[in-house]
This record gives structure tokens, sequence and C-alpha cells, in this order.
């Protein structure tokens, strides 16, 4: 098969020696002025981004051109009463909720609630007399009304009045719930989450690191880059919120990923500056070597998370829109600092990058002359993972099949899938709003969340209104139709009750026939169920289109990369399979219910729409991360010395530690933020960090160097157009300036000695 090397001088080299020579002359020339600036830019970032959580949202799982966002936005503006946000629960203990005296109470703060400014469309079990808006045992009562406008607006009026309202008032003791007052307190659980996520996974991160590199100079220079791009992905957010409306669930990605993608850069980007100290490189030369090899891949792989992560900018929902915002800021920050700030420090740490050597009193004992990056020589810390890789090889049809059918085994559980709508029991049980919501679940008739609301527009006579309501009332699934409610003008109301779950398929399937039902007036159906309808499917009609955006931005971006055209195809179908374990298990505990107790959430039995498309792109993008650091080892080797399974054992033993210990260090900060008391937030963060687990340590170590060594060196074919294409345009890692040292005799002598020696 045809070898795919690098052009000769005028090609695609020639433009990667200019522009990597321009760049690593503008990062060491000034490294003093390049890290005052650095430092001035994050003060002012800091400045910039505060107070950004106060302008994010907790919603936005609507589809914002659905019809039941219009009939909402509709009822809302027309019949504020029909759409109440906040709920007063009354309780009034043993008296009752209709003893005189109660009920004089109640009807005074209803007046006092009505009066208040940004507040419409008050109502109360005492004034309709509404046995819905009484408790089962007659203790409790509601108060319900809406505060217009945006959600920031509206949260700032709650905040105003929750004071005033929320304790007892003579008889009476009040509560706050609704969707507004869940929103808001999830709001502020997810702030004080993520400040307690950051305080246990820096400590922990710090510890890692030091242990990883030895040297407590080199483990801080990665913990530095996580804080520049996080505090300028702040400062990025808080602009965005100035034009639209943006996730607060986007700040625990800006630290996970913050944290999580500088630590790899900067392992990857340390690491190689310690192997070209130690092989005699003085402190500009091997800077330069650094960026214009492990450089280029940090760049690379930074384009290719940010594609996964954009690519949740085709959907039409708020939230996933503002986990494309956070995620694709903080890659860019977190590469930028990587390869500015990183080499200049670098330049002025020169070999004390080795100092403060905390891991000297381990090493005792050990053979002095141990190369400084762990990784060099027969007896580097990297031949375990070269032994590893070539028994995998070996057997490579073994471990192929195996790993294969394990991971879909783990993936298993996904087929039974159901989706759902967030609510109140995202929070934890012990939430004051939550505590509110299960009262009015658990204790007063039917689903005070589960009616279906339809709006009906233009000129109808009663018996119109009456004839509709009966035919509606008489679909399988409802239990109740109620209206209209009219307020002239050709607008009305009807609240339909359905069988069962609020938002099960037998509600969902009524939302379908609700809108497919005649009518003499224009028809717009809205409630939880329709909402899910509708979420569903913007996202099964985007999805594609995302889907599309991922897969052929890696298939491109790979093949650059490689030059290959297997390559692309296997990492795109790898990195798929390597998600399997983590679908699989957040079926089983989050939707099933296994290990809630010890997690500590409740289990609704559905997940929330669009957390499988927010989990495949984080993950994907992560997975795709790894996926580059080994193949631009591998293929750099493999440009080197023409052995493809030389090749292969090489790229392993070079990054197979650096791969597996950032997988363990972003898995901390994962499950750091999985300790958040908000069901998503932790159903994101533990399902990703297993996903970064699987991928480093099963199909990276394990699925990759068995299917290469399966595909030979078919691995590297292209067609000739395509090859010519590459030698033009592609990236290597190969280093530009010196093509290294001749092919290592030795070390691909090794590896044939290591491959025939784990023979029967």
């Amino acid at each position: 098969m045809a070898e795919v090397k690098k052009s000769a001088p005028g090609g695609g080299a020639t433009a990667q020696r200019a522009g990597s020579g321009g760049w690593t002359r503008f990062v060491t020339a000034r490294p003093r002025l390049t890290l005052l600036v650095a430092l001035v830019l994050t003060a002012l970032a800091v400045l910039a981004g505060g107070g950004v959580a106060d302008r994010m949202g907790s919603g936005g799982w609507e589809d914002p051109a659905a019809e039941s966002t219009y009939a909402t936005e509709a009822l809302a503006r027309q019949f504020p009463g029909s759409q109440p946000n906040l709920i007063l629960l009354v309780d009034a203990g043993a008296a009752g909720a209709d003893a005189p005296a109660v009920a004089a109470q109640a009807r005074k703060l209803a007046e006092r609630l009505d009066a208040e400014p940004g507040v419409d469309g008050v109502g109360s079990y005492w004034s309709t007399g509404s046995p819905a808006l009484r408790s089962e045992d007659g203790r409790k009562a509601v108060i319900a009304a809406r505060i217009a406008g945006e959600e920031k607006d509206a949260a700032a009026v709650l905040d105003r009045i929750a004071p005033e309202y929320r304790g007892t008032h003579g008889p009476v003791e009040v509560s706050l719930g609704g969707g507004l007052a869940v929103r808001h307190e999830m709001q502020t659980v997810i702030q004080e989450d993520l400040l307690r996520a950051e305080l246990i996974a820096l400590p922990l991160t710090l510890v890692l690191l030091v242990m990883v590199f030895g040297s407590a100079v080199a483990a801080l220079l990665p913990l530095g880059v996580g804080i520049v791009a996080i505090l300028g992905t702040n400062a990025v957010l808080r602009g965005i919120t100035e034009f639209t409306d943006v996730s607060v669930f986007a700040q625990n990605l800006t630290t996970a990923l913050g944290l999580g993608l500088a630590i790899d850069y900067a392992l990857f980007v340390v690491r190689r500056y310690r192997e070209e100290l130690a092989t005699g490189a003085d402190t500009y030369t091997a800077v330069r070597t650094t960026l214009r090899t492990a450089g280029r891949t940090v760049l690379f792989s930074a384009l290719t998370v940010a594609v996964s992560l954009a690519a949740m900018l085709v959907f039409p929902q708020y939230f996933l829109r503002s986990f494309a915002y956070a995620g694709i800021a903080v890659v860019l920050l977190a590469a930028t600092a990587a390869l500015t700030l990183l080499p200049a420090a670098l330049v002025l740490l020169g070999d004390r990058v080795n100092a403060l050597d905390l891991r000297r009193l381990l090493r005792r004992g050990r053979a002095s002359g141990r190369k400084a990056d762990g990784g060099e020589g027969a007896g580097g810390e990297g031949a375990g993972w070269g032994r590893a890789t070539a028994l995998v090889m070996r057997r490579a049809p073994v471990f192929a099949v195996l790993t294969t059918a394990g991971l879909v085994l783990l993936g298993l559980p996904f087929l039974g899938v159901r989706f759902g709508t967030a609510d109140d029991r995202q929070l934890p049980a012990t939430a004051s709003s939550r505590v509110v919501q299960d009262q009015l679940r658990d204790g007063f008739p039917g689903d005070p969340g589960g009616g279906i609301t339809v709006l009906a527009e233009g000129a109808a006579t009663p018996a119109q209104y009456a004839d509709y309501r009966e035919r509606i009332a008489g679909l399988d699934g409802v239990a109740r139709a109620d209206g209209p409610v009219t307020a002239g003008g050709g607008r009305a109301y009807f609240t339909v009750v359905p069988d069962g779950e609020a938002v099960g398929p037998d509600a969902q399937r009524t939302v379908t026939e609700l809108r497919a039902e005649p009518a003499p007036f224009d028809t717009s159906v809205t409630g939880q169920a329709a909402v899910l309808v509708d979420s569903k499917d913007a996202l099964a009609e985007r999805l594609p289109w995302a889907a599309a955006i991922i897969v052929l931005v890696t298939l491109l971006l790979v093949f650059l990369l490689t030059g290959s055209v297997l390559i692309p195809v296997q990492a795109v179908v790898l990195n798929a399979l390597s998600l399997t374990a983590m679908f699989g298990a957040v079926v089983w505990v989050f939707q099933d219910g296994h290990l809630a107790g010890f997690l500590g959430f409740t289990p609704t039995g559905d997940i929330e729409t669009t957390l499988p498309v927010l989990m495949f792109c984080v993950a994907f993008g992560l997975s795709m991360d790894y996926g580059v650091f080994l193949l631009s080892r591998v293929k750099e080797e493999y440009d080197r010395t023409g052995e493809h399974e030389h090749s292969v054992r090489f790229g392993l033993r070079h990054t197979g530690g650096l791969i597996t210990a950032a997988a363990v260090i972003l898995a901390v900060v994962m499950v750091a933020i999985g300790t958040s008391r908000v069901t998503n937030t932790k159903m994101l963060g533990l399902g990703v960090a297993l996903a970064v687990l699987m991928d480093a340590m099963v199909v990276r170590s394990l699925l990759v160097p068995a299917v290469m060594k399966l595909t030979g060196r078919l691995t590297w074919w292209a067609p000739g157009p395509l090859r010519r294409f590459h030698d033009r345009f592609g990236i290597s890692e190969s280093d530009a300036y010196n093509p290294g040292p001749t092919p290592d005799v030795e070390e691909v002598s090794e590896t044939r000695r290591e491959m025939t020696s784990l023979r029967p």
C-alpha cells in the first residue's frame, strides 16, 4: 500500500514551517510581556464575568417556534390565570381550609398578592371554590398567580415578594412553589453546587498532577491554564447574555471542560517539552519543537472538540445552545492559553520546570539514569504500555471481538429509554419549592401539573364551544374536559385532564389527537405533555443535521491529520462505541432508579429529552481529544519509520500513560460536578466521567490497537487524489524544521522481539 509522506518544501510542509515558525517567535520573543498581558486580560475577565450566573436562566428546554410555546405565551397574555407560575400553599392545620378565620386570612393574602406590581391572574380556592385547589384531607389549599415578564424579570419580582408571603400569617402557614419558584431555587442550588465542585476538584486535580509530573512547578502550569480558561469563558458568557438567553447549567460545563481540557493540553505540551529537554535540547529549541509538534496537535484537537460542541447550535432549545456557547469558548481559550501562556512560562522556567520534585522520596533506590519524561528507553515507564500493546496486537481478533461485545452489552439498557421533561424532582427532596410540589402532587386531587390546555382563537357560538368540549372529552385517555373560559374577541381556552401520568405516552397521544380534532376555530395545544411532544419533534428534526456536522467534520479533520481514508472512519465508529456504557448507565441508574438512594436523587422513570444529545456531543468531543493525541504520535512515528505495528506500539507507549492520566483527572472533575444535588447535573457529570474512563482505558488501550493490527498497512491507504490533497494541506505532528533522527532501529527491533516473545 502507498505510504503517506510529507511533501517536499514548497507544499503543505512549507506553509506549516512558516506559520509555526512565526508563532513560536511571537510567543517566545517576550515571554514576560506575554504573561503580563495575560494577567491583565484575566483580571479584566474576572471583572467582566462577575455575576454572570445571576443573568442566566434555568429553563430552555422548549422549542421557541413550537405550537406549545405560542399557546403558552398567548395564554399568559390573554388569560394570566390559566398559566400560574407561582403557588402559595396555605396550610391551615387542624382547623381546615374552610374555617372562617382561615378563609378571611387567605382572601387577605390573595388581595395583597393581586396588588403587587408584576403579578397577574391571582386566583384561589377561596375565590373559586374549586375542589382541585384544596387538599384531599382539607387542611391545605392553594392561591395561584402568574408573575409576568421575562425569566430574569420574573425572578426579580419573586425575590422581592417571597419574604413577605413565606412563613406564618395568623392561623396559616404559607409555603411557595410553582414553576417559577422551582426554577429560581434550582438556579441557586446549581451555583452553590458549582462552588463546592470547584473546591473539591481543584485540590484533587493538583494532587493528581503532582503524581503525574512529580514536579510541583510542572503540576501548577496546567492548573493555571485551566483557571484562565474558566475565567475567560465566564466573561464571554456574560457578554452573550446581553443578546440571548443562556442556561445556568452551562456553567458546570465551563468548569469541567475548562479544567479538563486545559489539563489535557498542558499535559501534552509539558510532557513533550520535558522529552525534548531530556534529549539535550536547550530551552528555546525545546519550546520551538514542542510548539511545532505537540502544539499543532493541541490546536487540531481543540478544533475537533469545538466542532462536536458547535453541533448543538442547530437545535432551537437555548438549553442546548448554551452548552455550545460555553463549550466553544472554553475549548478555544484553553487551547490559546496552552499555546501562548504555557510556552512563555516554559521559556522563563527552562530546566526549573522539573523543580520541587515531590516524588523524590518514592524514587529512592531507582536507577538514576531514568529520563525526565519517564517514557524513553526499554526500561522507561512507557515500556509497560509497549508490552501491553504488543499482547493486544498479538491477540487482536480476540480483543476486538470481546471488547466490542462488552461495550455493546453495556449499552443495551438504552434500548428501553423513555423521554420526559425536567420538573421539580430534579431538586433535592428537602428543597422548599420541591416540598410544595410534592404536597400538590400527592395530596391534591388529580395532578396539578398534568393539565393540557387548548387555546381557541376565532369567532364561535356557545353551541360550537359546547360541541367541541363534548368531542374532546370523549377522546380516549381524557378524564375530563373543562371550559370554555372566554375573554371576548373570539378568544377562549379549554382545560383537558388526561388519564394516568401527566407526560406519559397516553398524555402525549392525547396531545396528538387534540391537534388533529377538527374545530370551527383555530386551536393551539400546550401543557407539559405538549411541550414534550414538540421538544422531541424538534430534536428529531435537527438531530440528523447535528450528527452530519459532527461526522463529516471529524472525518475531514482526522484525514488532514493522518492522510488515511480508513482511520477517520475507525475514529468515528470507535468513538461512538466508547459512549455505549455511558448511555446504558444513564438509563439503568437515572431512569430505572438503581443506586438512587446511594447517589441521592429521585428517579422519575424517564430521561430529560435534551440530556442524551448534550452528553453525546460532550463525550464524543472528549473522545476525539484523546484519539487525536494517540493518532498524531502514531502517525509521526509511521512517517519516520514506515513500520505499522511498531508505530502503533510506539504511539501507545508514549501517550498511553498520558491519556490515562488526563482521563482520570478529567473524570475527577466530572465526578465533582456529579456531586450536584440537581439530577440533570449529576447525570451529566457522572455519565461523562464514565465515558471518558471507558474511552481511555478500554477503547484507546484495547480496541484501537486491535483494530489497527487487523487492518494492517491498509490503515494508511488513500487514493491518489486524496493523498496529494493531504500532502498539500495535511497537518502532522512531525517536526517541520527537524525531521528527527533516523529510524530508531533498536526500538523497532525491540517491538519485533516483544511481539515474537508473546507467540505460543
